[in-house]
């Protein structure tokens, strides 16, 4: 039975390469902030808008939405809108690092 013979793995390059993705998620962490995602529930009347870093950054009630003998339903709505929106930017982010992920899948496994 005989071994597989497999080349040396340059130990530098390895680590120059792995540099360059570390820069390259940097990079694309520091302008998550600035990627907004919104959303609506109840026909428009609730809106909300999320950052890359999955904060709320605002929440719009319709005042014909606003009920005092339903409050279940306009906070039902906030958290539809909110859940969707969150959604929305973590696709975004998702897509936007696939780039860098997928470089790292090609050069390491």
């Amino acid at each position: 039975m005989s071994e597989e013979s497999h080349p040396p793995i340059d130990q530098e390059n390895l680590i120059q390469q792995a540099k360059m993705i570390r820069d390259q998620v940097l990079k694309a962490q520091e302008t998550f902030h600035k990627k907004t995602a919104t959303a609506t529930a109840g026909g428009g009347m609730v809106t909300a808008t999320v950052n890359g870093l999955n904060r709320l950054e605002s929440i719009k009630i319709d005042p014909e939405v606003i009920n005092p003998n339903d409050p279940d339903m306009l906070g039902d709505l906030v958290v539809a809108a909110v859940n969707e929106a969150m959604s929305q930017i973590q696709q975004l982010i998702l897509k936007e690092t696939s780039d860098i992920t997928s470089h790292l899948s090609a050069k390491f496994f």
